[in-house]
Formats: structure tokens, C-alpha cells, sequence
């Protein structure tokens, strides 16, 4: 009995672990996406994060283009999604999607802010 319990028990966490990692989404700096590079193929997604370059934003209506840097890389990035209302240059961003060729393809984005950060006030009227 203590054997097929075994069994099972190792059968259900080798289950969990493999849907864990399926849907694990990496946060990687630029310098290492492009280390990591062979893991991440195109199409597997992960999470890029820096600082939006300055001078590098391009805004082609539904995609924004732009470069991200941490320093020592910068990878391009066209981002095809809603634009979070701080995005800006020299602004840190995290974005969400995947390599395509030696671009970024993101549908997501985020943006880093610091401990002061005060949303905006309501324009809805108040009634």
C-alpha cells in the first residue's frame, strides 16, 4: 500500500511542478534576455524590464516603438497594447511578450514608479 501511495503522491507533484513551470513568466533585464537568448525562442514569453531611452520613442498609432535599456543592452521594443498614463522616456517600464527576430513584440506594459507616486485626482463629478 505504502508504495502505490508513493507513486501517486510522486505522480501529483511531478503534475504541479510541470503546470507550474508552463506557466511561469520570467522578468529579465536586457543584458539578460540577450545572455538567455537561446532560451527564450520566439514566441516564448517573458517580461523585459529598463528604462525607456531617450530620443528612441516612436509612436505609429496602435504601436509604439521604443528602445530599453539597463545600461549595458538595449533592445528595441514594439509595443502593440494600451500605454500605461506615466509611460515616457527615461521612465522604467516593464513589458510583457516575446523575441521576434531581434525585436521585442510586447502587448503589455507597466511602469515602474517610485514610493511617492500619487494618482491622479477624479475628473468624475461627483453627484
Amino acid at each position: 500500500m505504502w508504495p502505490a501511495l508513493a507513486a501517486v503522491a510522486a505522480a501529483v507533484v511531478t503534475l504541479i511542478v510541470i503546470n507550474i513551470n508552463g506557466s511561469l513568466t520570467y522578468y529579465l533585464t536586457p543584458s539578460e534576455a540577450v545572455d538567455r537568448r537561446v532560451e527564450f525562442v520566439d514566441g516564448n514569453r517573458f517580461r523585459l524590464g529598463g528604462l525607456v531611452v531617450v530620443g528612441s520613442l516612436e509612436d505609429l498609432g496602435a504601436v509604439k516603438v521604443f528602445d530599453v535599456t539597463d545600461g549595458a543592452e538595449t533592445i528595441t521594443v514594439r509595443l502593440r497594447g494600451t500605454v500605461p498614463p506615466l509611460f515616457a522616456e527615461d521612465v522604467g517600464v516593464v513589458v510583457e511578450g516575446a523575441w521576434f527576430g531581434d525585436e521585442f513584440a510586447a502587448d503589455i506594459a507597466l511602469v515602474h514608479h517610485d514610493e511617492n507616486y500619487q494618482p491622479p485626482a477624479s475628473t468624475a463629478a461627483s453627484g
